[in-house]
């Protein structure tokens, strides 16, 4: 296979980024165009939730690459223009003002999107964080604000929590699950971050669903929960997950289903690969279609999505893996963490509030999560790897 002569990414993300990297580190010389819908030059995302919101980072740190690390790529962005339609026969983008950009292959990008409550839209003082300028946005109201309260007690609902607690603001987290993060630690390390929030000041009404807010002169005033009670507040972030940017793909002719469902080369078509928090992809290794929101994927599935417009024949079946920090803990999962797994601590101790946890269903080690202890969990991720293995063949033995 020869390698196309000219490249369009779609989206100026931090998968966008790093797959015009690895194409050049892979020594593709073709044209290379970047579309972006935003003004910003790509950006990381996970400060946004904390140096950026707390102030500790001005925005432009977050920035992934300066100019002139930039312009050695030789490629061209356009920015500030978003896509609003692909024919996936010809590869051809159309763009909001009207370009159309013609490429040998596609990558899209596009992300996703945060989901908002039905009524919030265009309330005062209720928002989402996603964006450079929803961070912005939300900074400039803790700075006034009195009450806060985090619709969503996942990853980034957690962290929001977290630093707008040491911005000094009273902060209420409300969500169904039970406590935070609990879809993804499991019960055991979930309890342990409703104590690590509630010793910090933060109330959790948690475990009963939300079903709208209150507002007076359109500003929101507070937060209904399916009890009928009411949760006051200045301001509300809504953190109740996302969905893929795949709209603008609607009359593609490719396969949409919680993303842009590609094989496990990363490939939706002929000519066409998605990457990063939009791709659903074949994990060959678990034997399902995969999607990952998080950093670390975005880098190395664009590595393999540029092997694979280069010419290599790789599958991608990664390891998953995430990381999360919250006052003065870090977290590190590798793999995943299924809430029925048996769970064993391998390194440290729980009560010192340092450890490493391991988790295995029906005796594979499916992943591990370390609290306070980076290095040591990164050690144990060899096990995670032994058990995708055997995981394998066992769907291969039943195929």
């Amino acid at each position: 296979m020869t390698s196309p002569d000219s490249v369009l990414v779609v989206g100026a993300s931090a998968a966008g980024l790093s797959t015009v990297e690895a194409l050049r580190r892979k020594k593709y010389t073709g044209s290379i165009t970047v579309l972006g819908d935003e003004i910003h030059a790509p950006y990381d995302r996970p400060p946004l939730s904390k140096q950026v919101l707390s102030g500790a980072w001005e925005s432009d740190r977050a920035a992934l690459r300066t100019n002139d690390a930039l312009s050695t790529l030789e490629a061209d962005f356009i920015l500030g223009d978003a896509a609003v339609g692909l024919d996936s026969v010809s590869r051809t983008v159309r763009t909001a003002s009207g370009r159309e950009l013609q490429a040998d292959a596609i990558v899209i990008a596009t992300g996703v999107r945060p989901r908002v409550l039905p009524g919030s839209e265009g309330l005062g003082g209720v928002h989402v964080l996603r964006s450079l300028e929803d961070a912005q946005a939300l900074r400039a109201d803790l700075l006034t604000a009195a009450r806060l309260v985090v619709v969503g007690e996942g990853v980034l609902g957690s962290e929001i929590a977290a630093t707008a607690r040491t911005l000094g603001v009273d902060v209420t987290m409300a969500g169904p699950q039970s406590a935070p993060m609990a879809l993804q630690v499991g019960p055991m390390v979930s309890e342990m971050l409703a104590e690590l929030h509630r010793d910090n000041g933060i109330r959790l009404r948690l475990g009963v669903g939300v079903v709208g807010l209150t507002e007076v002169d359109g500003h929101v005033t507070g937060v209904r929960l399916a009890t009928d009670e009411v949760l006051p507040a200045d301001v509300v972030v809504v953190a109740i997950g996302a969905i893929p940017t795949t709209g603008w793909l609607a009359d593609s002719g490719l396969q949409l289903d919680n993303g842009v469902v590609c094989d496990s080369r990363c490939r939706a078509a002929d000519g066409i690969y998605a990457v990063g928090d939009v791709a659903r992809w074949h994990h060959e290794q678990l034997g399902a279609l995969v999607r990952l929101e998080n950093r670390t994927n975005a880098t190395e599935q664009a590595a393999a999505v540029a092997g694979a417009i280069v010419g290599e024949d790789e599958c991608y079946a990664p390891v998953p893996y995430f990381w999360t920090d919250q006052f003065d803990v870090k977290i590190q999962v590798h793999g995943t963490l299924p809430a029925d797994a048996e769970v064993d601590i391998v390194d440290g101790d729980v009560s010192a509030r340092r450890f490493v946890a391991r988790y295995r269903t029906d005796g594979i080690v499916t992943g591990v999560l370390g609290w306070n202890m980076p290095k040591q969990s990164r050690l144990r991720r060899q096990e995670v790897v032994d058990g995708l293995a055997v995981a394998a063949d066992r769907v291969a033995s039943t195929t």
